[in-house]
């Protein structure tokens, strides 16, 4: 399997834990801490710290200092490449024929 393949199976695998969805949805409207997400998502804080771990790992969202607070933000360019992908695939011709023949 291609590198490439790979990298994208594991970022929708990431994405594809419900919660971890949740935060990123709210995270491309809104920088946000910790706080915001366990008191919006009524989820424990170690339970979302969690999720952001893995997010931060997979190279989905980075942390910004603001004061006392860190705040964690979408990196936009993951989603965009894997967007683009997933674009790729919706996009491929549909006519007849679509079956290779079985020898």
């Amino acid at each position: 399997m291609p590198v490439d393949a790979v990298s994208e199976a594991a970022l929708l695998k990431t994405l594809g834990e419900p919660l971890r969805w949740e935060i990123v949805r709210r995270l491309a409207i809104e920088d946000l801490c910790t706080c915001h997400l366990v008191g919006d998502l009524d989820a424990a804080q170690p339970l979302i710290s969690h999720h952001l771990r893995v997010l931060r790992q997979a190279g989905l969202v980075h942390t910004e200092r603001s004061g006392a607070f860190t705040y964690y933000v979408l990196d936009r360019t993951a989603l965009t490449g894997l967007a683009d992908v997933l674009g790729e695939l919706a996009a491929q011709p549909t006519g007849s024929p679509r079956r290779r023949p079985c020898t």
